[in-house]
């Protein structure tokens, strides 16, 4: 396949699991990280439209089957991670970590704290309307710069994406380049305490030194954890694998976390294939427990190994 000419890096054959955190999967046909927003529409434009592309973030929330991706994996890095803050409008690039960006906007007194835990960068957490504590993207998202798949430069507006929850609707093949939030004044002390108590939380009940990709399954609850005491547990993932005696359970080096059993993680040498048969067991068994179908919010992507 005859690719565009690019300024960034075009590499074919290049492998992904080093790219996701749960280090697991197989080859990209091309892997292409431009270097700028113009590098990106060019190579779209050039791009044949039957050739599929595939934009990945940091791969915080992803499993990359052992076959790999057909196609080109679009990676947004540095030219792509900026981050502004002008009055209560912080606008940031798709590739800058949600932990930067609810730091920075703090420093600058600015409140987009429920950022600071949610793993990965700003244009997954946009992509699937990422949230904690009962606050979500939808909640300060005021529109998106983004590329088409014809290398066309669009804006959408919150309203344009039909946020809901773990899910959104842009448009098939865009590449998303950056997002406008509207943050609230805050006391940047404050804030700094309110994040502290948040790491501290996390760090508490969930397997933050194992290779996982956060949450495993979306809370048939239809929300986020509140944070609040009239939370409802009957309706959490991790309690219905817990029901379903799924805690700890492992297949190969996949393993559903002891500390979280929503956590599906890499003990060591697991293959996207443990990973993927792992959940699809917990998903059974809960189906048997509970009569609950759950749903992935792990996505997955690819072909499994020959």
């Amino acid at each position: 396949m005859q690719m565009p000419m690019v300024r960034g890096s075009l590499t074919q054959g290049r492998s992904l699991a080093d790219l996701t955190w749960l280090r697991v999967g197989g080859p990209a046909d091309w892997l292409f990280q431009p270097q700028d927003e113009a590098d990106l529409a060019h190579f779209l434009r050039e791009l044949p439209e039957i050739t599929p592309i595939f934009p990945m973030g940091v791969g915080s929330n992803l499993i990359v089957r052992d076959g790999g991706l057909r196609g080109v994996v679009i990676r947004l890095g540095r030219g792509f991670n900026a981050i502004d803050i002008s009055g209560d409008i912080v606008t940031a690039g798709a590739a800058a970590l949600d932990a930067h960006v609810a730091r920075k906007a703090a420093a600058a007194g600015r409140d987009l704290t429920f950022l600071r835990t949610i793993p990965g960068a700003i244009g997954g957490a946009v992509r699937m309307n990422a949230g904690c504590y009962g606050c979500y993207v939808a909640d300060h998202l005021i529109d998106v710069k983004l590329l088409t798949r014809k290398g066309e430069f669009q804006t959408l507006s919150v309203e344009d994406l039909h946020l809901s929850y773990r899910s959104s609707e842009l448009p098939a093949g865009a590449v998303l380049l950056s997002a406008r939030f509207r943050a609230a004044p805050a006391d940047p002390a404050e804030l700094e305490h309110r994040m502290e108590a948040q790491i501290k939380k996390r760090d508490e009940t969930q397997p933050v030194k194992d290779r996982s990709a956060g949450s495993t399954f979306r809370n048939p609850a239809g929300f986020s954890s509140t944070g609040r005491a009239d939370d409802r547990h009957d309706l959490k993932a991790w309690k219905l694998i817990d029901d379903a005696g799924m805690r700890g359970q492992q297949i190969g080096g996949a393993q559903m976390s002891e500390k979280h059993s929503n956590f599906l993680i890499n003990t060591g040498g697991a293959s996207a294939a443990d990973l993927e048969s792992l959940g699809e067991l917990v998903r059974k068994r809960v189906y048997e427990t509970a009569g609950i179908e759950l749903e992935w919010e792990i996505l997955r992507v690819g072909e499994p190994a020959p």
